[in-house]
């Protein structure tokens, strides 16, 4: 089998992998970036980033995909299709491509970032694809939802969190929870319960997410115990049943918590195998946004940098 040394290997190419790639290419590391099973990643299913400073007027998220990408390549970042199927630390840093060659690497940067869970409805991923009406981020897209109605899926602390951010936005926010009771932390809880303008269906399943083919128009929903079917009027429909990092292939050498996110070492992108840093949704399930991503990737290539240096 072919192998392949390589000096800062990036997996990865969301806002965390493109800026990490972007400093360790001026910092002449030869960093080269492996773009994973979803180029561009989570970006890609959003239609307009509004938050990201810089673009006052807003920027699609393939579209500011590509521009990181061009940005990284400018600096001489070997950017490659492919995607990470097996590593191994336990000696040195070996990982394997696509099952057929090798890569030996003195430093890693892994921003492999999450994937938002949905329900798996037809009509859910439908919706998805044309941007007309379902999205797994509130943060990201309540704005456009602006004064009108929307529901939103989830009974753990970012579905009332989520649903709370949108009550301040939407004239309505009806919640569908599928147990009859919250997930959620206490405080979480009763600040839903104090909104006026939300309204929380529990014993609540979706069936279909309807619409004229390119816009959603309304949720139909059952109830779980009566198995009663009801049509609810809303424009958005946000799914909020949390995310899985990508981050299994890592898992029997690096230190994850319990739902597999990487952890880092207070205050900088080290995990607990030597040169091995991470960055962005890989690492981070609280903030989960473009900015602190590439913040993060950022500071994961000072300390590859810093670490090829010691050596």
């Amino acid at each position: 089998m072919m192998s392949e040394k390589i000096n800062c290997l990036i997996i990865g190419s969301g806002p965390a992998g493109y800026t990490a790639a972007i400093y360790a290419a001026r910092a002449n590391m030869k960093p080269v970036l492996y773009q994973g099973i979803q180029p561009g990643g989570q970006l890609t299913t959003t239609t307009d980033v509004e938050n990201f400073p810089g673009y006052p007027e807003g920027v699609s998220g393939p579209e500011m995909m590509i521009q990181l990408q061009k940005q990284a390549e400018r600096f001489g970042t070997d950017i490659r299709n492919g995607w990470i199927t097996k590593v191994d630390f336990s000696d040195d840093l070996k990982l394997w491509v696509n099952d057929e060659k090798i890569l030996v690497c003195d430093t890693i940067i892994i921003s492999t970032g999450a994937s938002a869970k949905y329900l798996g409805l037809e009509s859910e991923k439908k919706y998805l694809e044309t941007g007309g009406g379902v999205s797994a981020c509130a943060v990201c897209d309540g704005f456009f939802y602006k004064n009108q109605e929307v529901v939103i899926v989830g009974g753990g602390d970012s579905a009332c969190e989520e649903a709370h951010y949108l009550s301040k936005l939407c004239s309505k926010v009806t919640m569908l929870v599928r147990k009859d009771n919250f997930r959620a932390s206490k405080i979480m809880q009763e600040r839903v319960m104090k909104t006026k303008n939300i309204q929380i269906l529990f014993n609540t399943s979706t069936v279909e997410v309807k619409g004229d083919g390119q816009l959603v128009s309304s949720i139909l929903i059952k109830n779980n115990i009566s198995g009663k079917l009801e049509e609810i009027p809303a424009t958005g429909f946000f799914v909020a049943i949390g995310h899985k990092p990508n981050t299994d292939i890592f898992s029997p050498f690096i230190e994850m918590d319990e739902t597999g996110y990487i952890i880092n070492k207070p205050g900088s992108t080290k995990t607990n195998i030597e040169g091995v840093f991470v960055s962005g949704d890989a690492a981070d399930h609280t903030y989960r946004q473009a900015i602190t991503a590439a913040g993060t990737g950022c500071m994961a290539a000072l300390d590859a940098e810093r670490y090829l240096a010691s050596k």
